[in-house]
Formats: structure tokens, C-alpha cells, sequence
């Protein structure tokens, strides 16, 4: 309010009553300034919009108030609104929310919600969020604007037709019995990927095909309208398609095909003929959706005989095939086990001619064709019988024939024919002959223990041991005990000192004219009085003798068992209901009841299972003979046999590498020592299998676009663990001189290890399942020893390892190994325990610079004044700085990689401050056998060839033998000849 002099303004404008009113209207303006109330807006919001839009209905509409907002009371007064009255805008709150609220009318607070982007109901159907209005009261610092309450909103997005139906299956199948009517015959299913109720949902069914006997309904249930014949049509085809609610029709039709069976007839229904089954993978459903069809009939029980043919694969199945001698090992048999039909080796060569199968049962099998056998040679199995003694042999033999056939035979190698002890077949009947040593009392003792048994001549494998404890003798075939039918008794041998001949597949006799004890030797063979007689046809493999302990129950069993069989894991609710029995090796077994149901579930849990690391591939038949009875016959209802076969997949068979150092010289010094020459001192033995896989999408778009895109798969390498059965050592060239050389191991680590060893003139051979770690430890103790190495230069040698007797070999690991002749031996020196010397320069210095002893030629001590010393070493560190930086350069292109797998150190930290060089400039390289060893060296070493395989000691042997310039040529120079002086280095 404003004062003219001594009177207010109004009245000089007019009555009293009207100023007061202007008074007032003036407040009222001043007081809507000040920003009092809050914006209000209602509690709750429901708003609908449709996917792919952007308009929200809101309900109700989005309106805020604010009594701040002045009246107007007449026109003529003229009021000026205030920013305190209007609505600036409105805040929502949520993380993530797709929407934003607009302002429409600041005065009158109205606004709208609207979507930021595109919505998708199939990813999320509502939205909830809060959201606030403010008045425009703020201030500078913001203290005049004010917030209403959270109100909440939820948001429906409502769905467009954007999708068609999508069938579940690619294509249906199903099979009908001809002249039958069914309520369904399968049931088609589409889905729709709409997210609402009207849109998702399949409201129709159509069969686009016309003129077919079949309909479907709304639920997708197909089924014929009429009866169908088997000589009509066998099979129809139906093109199918659906319709969700919103008149959408499928993207892609589906094909149906519904096959028509001849009327019902007993049967096994839902086999497959062929089941693969891939090594590695545990045991495999055999028939996993198999049925009996009994055509509805009135069951009674079932029998159901499942038969898994092996005979074929190895020696009736698929066992270990690692030696004979090894599997008694592993069975827990004890040592004393002589191996006489062992794989050809250089230590075990008297099987070499035998024909073999050449592999065919993946196992080590010898034939007997009735002209060959073998002669075991003398010392391998003692003569002495007193004790008790086990004769294990596998054998497949038949037709029988009148002649005696000879498995094994211990007769005089001369003058007589009298046989010790022999096991033989004769008319199908598996005898042993068991002769008694002189010194027993000249009365009738058992002599011939007689076995007649279908398996000596039905042309299978079996699996015999003899328990032989005099005059008790039991015999086991495939693990089933047998007593002799007859055993006849004879007199003692008569006292001799002839030396006896052991043989195999027939029997050794000498034709001299004396008469044997107990054979008649009808004929003779030309070109001597010696010759075989009794000749075995048939095949056998792991024949053992083993002395001084009887072989027992379980490990005979262990010996026999299969590595291959059926096996079922019976369903707790159909334990009771069903009897399985399998027979010994699992090969077959019957399954029993009355509840078909049952027995559908058990059969559907046979399953196949091969615990082999590496099976044998090839077919497995499989055959299913089932017996039905019902309430009035005695068998009802016939069932034909199923047949079918299993196929073994090819295993991903190992690649065992050998590798190491395969090319070292030593000095003679080392030969002619106690521990000799460590001839596989870093041998490393690694096996592998080679599997394709699939390529991923960035190896793909890594390997370029040259390559082929239509390829899907990649070879890659894996490395695998498994054991190894032998490892061979043999001599390249001449054997073995027993009188200055042998092969040495260390037999207690040996036999730490279980493993065996046999040595000949050409190597040893160590023998025995066990891992390649172990094999590793072992052959980096076989030594060689040389103690005349006068005129030896080299020596080869040549290293095979194998698995599962000989079914995977490895490469051949060679190793040379060459002498290094000195012509002034010197004992190396340690050097810490001597005082530095002054020497006169030397000629052809040799360094080694794997950290060995420096050894010169020559030395003369000498004694320098405190002068010359200082002046010597002074001019050497000048020089050497000089020939190091020569050195360098040279180095940057000369240089080549060495001893990097090996841990061999090729830059060496060298303390030079007491390190003496002196160079000779007189002096060139004439050496011409060390520059073609080094041009040799680096050609290797451009091919890729190995070069970390060169060890210390072969460093320093080499400089010896060249006697010209270190090996390493960081240390070498082929114009420049480095004179090296270490009597003053220090270690």
C-alpha cells in the first residue's frame, strides 16, 4: 500500500469500501505467491495399450490439482496467475520402466502416459510403477516446489496377432492293424508363441489332403472313418494344419504318416534289428520301446530266452587280451606261472613260425593245422612233477578224429620215446597222461585220467585248467567243475639219465628202434631218426604251466569271464512279478511271469555292456525265443523268434609315441663304468586318440574363406591314459657280445613294479600290465655297459612299447649312441677346491656351457709378478668386452634353439670378473668333420627336427671328441678361435 503526503492513496481514488476491496484483492495476490499445498492426484491407475503402440488409456484420466491455483471473481479486476498454481510435470518411479508421462496442460495439470519404445507382450504382459506430480513453486535452490503422493499404475499390454501355430514334431508316424476302427489313431499338437488367451490358443485342426478315410478334431486327435485294408493301401500320408483363435493359419503344414498292419498276429513289436553301440559309453538299452503283441489273448505266463552269439569275437567274447601271463597277475594269481605259447618276441622266439590268425580275434591265437608244432626250450618249465601243478590252456577243437591229438607233451629228446607227461585228445575225449618219477616204488599208480566232454570237439573256444595234486587231479572247464570218467594206473618210469624235449601241438619222438614205454611210432619221417608224431588240429592260446600252487576257484573264474554280456536292472515295481536268470558269462539269459505288463518293463531294462577300454568291433547277434501259455492249451499263442544285432562300433583306437634323445655321444670312460650308459635317460611316452568334433562358429570364421564351407566337423587330438602289457629293447645291428657288452636294469625296481624282464644277445624285454608312468620309470634305468670300447664307435638301438599284446604298437623310438675316444683322458677337476691359476695360452680349449667343469689340454703354472697380473687382467676384460659384442652380432644369426624342453639352459648368467680370454690370431678352423657336423645340425634344425634333445654330458662329450670349439655355438665361432682360461673361474 501506497501514501500520497498525510493521506492514503485510496482515498483520493474513492469511498472507503472500495479501497478495502482492492486491499484485499492485493493480499490475495501476495498469499498466492507463497506455494502452500501439495499437487494432488488420484491414488490408483489402471492403463491399457497395445503392443507395438505407444498410447496408454488411462483410467481415470491423468489429471493433477493444485489449490495454490487463484479464483477469479470478476472481470474486472485483472489477476496475474502465479508458476505456484501450475503443474510442471509428473515423475515416474522403477527400474526399467518402458514408459514416460507427459504434461499436457500446465494449468490445468493434465497429462498422459505414453510407451518410450515398441512393447512385447510375449516378453512381459503388465507394468507396474508409481508415479508423482510436481507444481512449478521451485525455486532457486528448490525449496518452493512441491511433490504430490505415489500414486500406483498398472499398465495391460494387449496383444496383436503376430504369430502363426508352429507344430511340436517335424513329421507323425503311427501303425494301424487293418479291419479296426479307432477312436484315435495319434494325436498332432501345434503351439502359438502369442501371449494372449484368444491369439495362443489352437481353436481348429484341418487334414489339407482330400479324399482320405481319416478326421481330426479340434483337439488334433486323428482318426479313420472307415476300416482300412492292408491290400489296399500300407500306408497313408496326411498333410495337417491348425488355426489359432485369431484365424491365423500354421506357418508350416505337417506330414502324417499312418501305417496299415496286416491283421494281428503275435509278435514282438517296437525292435530294432540293428543297435550300435558306441565303446566307452556303459551299457545300452536293447530293446527300449519294445512290446508283446499276444493279440489280446489270455495270458497266462511268458518265458522269453534272450541269446547274445559271441562265439565269434576273441576266444568266445570279448576278454583282456594282454598276455596270458599278465591276466593270471591280474586275477591274483601268484608268481611261478610259466607262459608257453607267449607272443614272438626277441627273448621268446620259439613261436615265431606258428601261424597265428593275423588278427582277426584281436587276441594272440596260434592254429594247428596237423603238420605244425613247437619245441619249448629247455629250462623253461621244471621236470620235477612232485609238488602240485596247474595246466591252463584256452582251446577250440572239433571234429574229433580216431588219431591222437597232442596239446602238450614232455617225452625223451633221445635214444627213447617214453612219454612223461602229456595232455592229448583222443575220440573227443581230453586225457592226461601222468607218468611217476623212478625213485617212486614199482607199484600201479594212476596214470591216465580220461574226460569225454561235448566242448573238446563242438569247434568253440573253451577255457580248461588242470588242478593237478597227485593222485588227485580236477579239471574245470569254463569254470565248471568235471571228474574223470575213468583213470587207468600204470608202473613207474624206469631210471634214465635222458634229458627230456617239452613240445606243443604234437609230441617229440626219436625213431632210433627202441620201444617207448607207451606209444608205437608207426612211421618215420625223412632225413633223420627224430621226429614229431600225434599232431594237433585245432587253435590254442594261453597255454601255462604254472608249479607249486593250485589254481582256485576265483581266479579260474576271473580267467574265464567275459568283458562283454547282457545285464538287466530290474524296476522295484516289477521285482516280484518277474524271474530273471542269466547263465555263467552273461551271454543269455531267460526272463519268466505271468503280468505282461511286467514283462514288457523288464525287457525294455536288458541292456548290453562292454567294460573294455578298446572292444572288438564287429557284429553281435542277438536272438529272442519266447514261449506263451494260456488258460485252456498248453501253448496258446506262437511267437516267432525276434532276431536282431548288436554292432560294436570301431573304438577310437590310441596312438602310443614314443620320444626322448634319440641321438648322444658319451666317452668310453662312461661305457667301461660300473653304472654304464643310461640309454632312455628323458624318454617320454604319450598315447593318443584322434576324435572329430564339431567346429564352433568362430574356429570356423578364424580358419578363413578359403576353406571349405560345407565342412562341419574337425580332427583334433586328445591325450588318453591306459596300460601298457610290454616294451622291447633290441639291438640295431650286431647282437650282443656277452663278453665286453649287456643291457642292464635295475631288477628290484622291477619287480617294485610287478613287470618282468627277459634278455637274450638281441635286447630284453620287460613284460607286464601296468601304466605308462611306470613303463616311463623303469626304462629310464636300462643301461648300457661296454668294458672294450677300443674299436667301438657307435651302438643302436631300438625301443617298441605295445598294449593288450601286441594289438597297438608304438612307433620305433631309435637311439644312437657314439663314443668319444680321447687320446689324454683328464680327470675332471672341482675347480672350487683349487687356487686360480696363470696359464700360457691354449689351443683348442673346450667349454662346456651347460654349467660342467672347463677343462683345457694343457696347463703350465706359472708365477707373475703383482704388475703383470694386473696388466693381464686389465687387456683381457678390454678384449673380451670387444669379442662379446663381435659375439652378439654374430649370435643374432647363427644362434639356434636348444635344450628348451629338455630344462636345458641356453643363456647362462657367467660371473666373468676373474674370466681370462686370450685370442690367438694365428690360429684358423681347419676342422672339416666338426663344420659338416655343424652344417648337419643346423639343417636339422631348419626341418623342424627336435633339437632340446642334447643333454649336458653329450655337450661336453662332443667338444672332446671334435677338440676344436664348444658344441653350443653361443660360445663358438667358425673364423675366430676363442682361448678360454679357467683356472681362475669360479663357480
Amino acid at each position: 500500500m501506497r501514501f500520497r503526503g498525510n493521506k492514503p492513496f485510496a482515498s483520493a481514488v474513492g469511498p472507503v469500501p472500495v479501497l478495502v476491496l482492492v486491499l484485499g484483492l492485493l493480499c490475495a495476490v501476495e498469499a498466492a505467491k507463497v506455494n502452500k499445498h501439495k499437487p494432488w492426484i488420484e491414488t490408483t491407475y489402471h492403463g491399457i495399450v497395445t503392443e507395438n503402440d505407444d498410447k496408454v488409456l488411462l483410467d481415470p484420466p491423468l489429471i493433477a490439482l493444485d489449490k495454490d491455483a487463484p479464483l477469479r471473481y470478476a472481470e474486472s479486476f485483472e489477476v496475474t496467475l502465479t508458476e505456484e498454481g501450475e503443474i510442471c510435470g509428473f515423475r515416474i518411479h522403477g527400474q526399467n520402466v518402458p514408459f514416460e508421462a507427459v504434461v499436457l496442460d500446465k494449468s490445468t495439470g493434465e497429462g498422459v502416459i505414453r510407451a518410450k519404445d515398441k512393447l512385447d507382450c510375449e516378453l512381459q504382459k503388465e507394468h507396474t510403477f508409481t508415479i508423482q506430480a510436481y507444481d512449478c513453486g521451485e525455486g532457486p535452490d528448490g525449496a518452493n516446489m512441491k511433490k504430490s503422493h505415489k500414486a500406483t499404475v498398472h499398465i495391460q499390454v494387449n496383444d496383436i496377432n503376430e504369430y502363426s501355430p508352429v507344430f511340436k514334431e517335424k513329421s507323425y508316424k503311427a501303425t494301424v492293424i487293418e479291419g479296426k476302427k479307432y477312436d484315435s489313431i495319434l494325436k498332432v499338437e501345434a503351439v502359438d508363441a502369442d501371449c494372449s488367451f484368444q491369439f495362443s490358443q489352437i481353436c481348429n485342426y484341418e487334414i489339407v489332403t482330400p479324399d482320405v478315410p481319416f478326421t481330426i478334431d479340434k483337439d488334433g486327435f486323428i482318426k479313420n472313418t472307415e476300416k482300412l485294408s492292408y491290400g489296399k493301401e500300407r500306408m497313408y500320408k496326411l498333410t495337417v494344419t491348425a488355426y489359432d483363435c485369431g484365424k491365423n493359419r500354421a506357418s508350416e503344414d505337417v506330414l502324417v504318416k499312418i501305417s496299415v498292419k496286416p491283421t494281428c498276429k503275435p509278435s514282438w513289436q517296437g525292435f530294432n534289428k540293428r543297435i550300435e553301440y558306441e565303446p566307452g559309453t556303459g551299457s545300452l538299452a536293447l530293446f527300449p520301446s519294445m512290446h508283446l503283441e499276444t493279440c489280446d489273448e489270455p495270458i497266462t505266463s511268458i518265458r522269453a530266452s534272450i541269446e547274445l552269439e559271441t562265439n565269434h569275437i576273441g576266444k568266445g567274447c570279448d576278454r583282456d587280451t594282454y598276455s596270458e601271463k599278465s591276466l593270471h597277475k591280474l586275477c591274483g594269481a601268484r608268481s611261478g606261472t610259466v607262459e608257453l605259447l607267449p607272443a614272438p618276441s626277441s627273448s621268446a622266439n620259439w613261436t615265431v613260425g606258428l601261424p597265428t590268425d593275423n588278427g582277426h580275434d584281436s587276441d594272440q591265437v596260434f592254429e594247428f593245422n596237423g603238420t605244425q608244432a613247437i619245441k619249448v626250450p629247455d629250462g623253461m618249465v621244471s621236470t620235477s612233477l612232485k609238488e602240485p601243478f596247474t595246466i591252463s590252456v584256452w582251446m577250440r577243437h572239433g571234429p574229433g578224429a580216431h588219431e591222437k591229438e597232442t596239446i602238450l607233451c614232455n617225452s625223451d629228446k633221445t635214444e627213447m620215446n617214453r612219454h612223461h607227461y602229456s595232455l592229448y585228445i583222443h575220440n573227443c575225449r581230453l586225457i592226461l597222461l601222468l607218468r611217476q618219477d623212478p625213485s617212486e616204488a614199482k607199484n600201479y599208480k594212476p596214470a591216465e585220467f580220461h574226460w569225454k566232454l561235448d566242448q573238446v570237439c563242438d569247434k568253440e573256444w573253451h577255457h580248461y585248467v588242470l588242478n593237478v595234486e597227485f593222485p588227485t587231479v580236477s579239471l574245470f572247464v569254463d569254470g565248471t567243475t568235471f571228474e574223470p570218467f575213468l583213470v587207468t594206473e600204470d608202473y613207474p618210469l624206469h631210471p634214465s639219465k635222458i634229458e627230456t624235449q617239452l613240445t606243443i601241438g604234437a609230441c617229440w619222438q626219436d625213431n632210433s628202434g627202441h620201444d617207448n614205454d607207451n606209444e608205437t611210432v608207426s612211421e618215420s619221417t625223412s632225413g633223420g631218426n627224430a621226429r614229431m608224431a600225434q599232431f594237433f588240429r585245432g587253435n590254442l592260446a594261453g597255454l601255462m604251466i604254472r608249479s607249486g600252487k593250485l589254481e582256485n576257484k576265483k581266479v579260474i573264474d576271473c580267467l574265464y569271464t567275459c568283458k562283454e554280456g547282457l545285464d538287466v536292472q530290474l524296476p522295484e515295481e516289477v521285482a516280484s512279478a518277474v524271474k530273471v536268470d542269466f547263465n555263467p558269462n552273461q551271454s543269455s539269459l531267460t526272463v519268466e511271469g505271468d503280468d505282461i505288463d511286467a514283462f514288457d518293463k523288464v525287457m525294455q531294462h536288458i541292456s548290453y555292456l562292454n567294460s573294455r577300454q578298446f572292444p572288438t568291433p564287429g557284429i553281435r547277434h542277438l536272438r529272442i525265443s519266447t514261449t506263451v501259455k494260456c488258460f485252456n492249451e498248453e501253448s496258446c499263442v506262437t511267437v516267432p523268434d525276434a532276431e536282431g544285432y548288436v554292432m560294436v562300433l570301431q573304438p577310437e583306437e590310441p596312438k602310443i609315441s614314443l620320444s626322448g634323445i634319440d641321438h648322444f655321444a658319451r666317452s668310453a670312460a662312461e661305457f667301461e663304468s660300473q653304472e654304464g650308459v643310461t640309454l632312455f635317460p628323458e624318454l617320454r611316452i604319450v598315447s593318443t586318440i584322434t576324435r572329430e568334433v564339431e567346429a564352433d562358429a568362430e574356429s570356423e570364421a578364424a580358419e578363413g574363406a578359403d576353406d571349405d564351407p560345407t565342412v562341419q566337423e574337425t580332427v583334433v587330438s586328445e591325450e588318453i591314459m591306459h596300460n601298457l602289457d610290454t616294451c622291447e629293447v633290441t639291438v640295431v645291428g650286431d647282437e650282443l657280445d656277452g663278453e665286453h657288452e649287456s643291457l642292464e636294469v635295475d631288477l628290484p625296481q622291477l619287480q617294485q613294479r610287478g613287470l618282468e624282464m627277459s634278455s637274450s644277445n638281441l635286447g630284453l624285454v620287460i613284460n607286464g600290465v601296468n601304466t605308462m608312468a611306470n613303463y616311463e620309470q623303469v626304462l629310464h634305468l636300462i643301461r648300457y655297459k661296454n668294458w672294450h670300447t677300443e674299436a667301438l664307435f657307435d651302438r643302436k638301438f631300438k625301443l617298441v612299447c605295445s598294449e593288450l599284446n601286441g594289438r597297438y604298437i608304438s612307433n620305433d623310438f631309435k637311439v644312437e649312441v657314439n663314443v668319444i675316444h680321447t687320446a689324454n683322458p683328464v680327470e675332471h677337476a672341482n675347480n672350487a677346491m683349487v687356487q686360480p691359476n696363470f696359464i700360457n695360452p691354449v689351443h683348442h680349449a673346450s667349454v662346456d656351457l651347460s654349467g660342467h667343469n672347463l677343462v683345457n689340454a694343457h696347463q703350465a703354472s706359472v708365477v707373475p709378478s703383482a704388475a703383470t697380473i694386473v696388466i693381464v687382467v686389465c687387456v683381457s676384460f678390454l678384449v673380451f668386452m670387444i669379442i662379446l659384442g663381435v659375439f652378439r652380432i654374430r649370435a643374432a644369426h647363427q644362434r639356434t634353439m636348444r635344450d628348451q624342453e629338455n630344462g636345458k639352459e641356453n643363456e647362462m648368467d657367467w660371473d666373468d670378473s676373474a674370466l681370462t680370454i686370450t685370442v690367438n690370431p694365428m690360429e684358423t678352423y681347419e676342422d672339416q668333420h666338426s663344420s659338416e657336423e655343424e652344417e648337419e645340425e643346423e639343417e636339422e634344425s631348419e626341418d623342424g627336427e627336435e633339437e632340446d634333445d642334447i643333454t649336458s654330458a653329450e655337450s661336453e662329450s662332443s667338444e672332446d671328441e671334435e677338440g676344436v670349439e664348444p658344441e653350443d655355438q653361443q660360445g663358438a665361432s667358425r673364423q675366430q678361435q676363442l682361448e678360454w682360461d679357467d683356472s681362475t673361474l669360479t663357480y
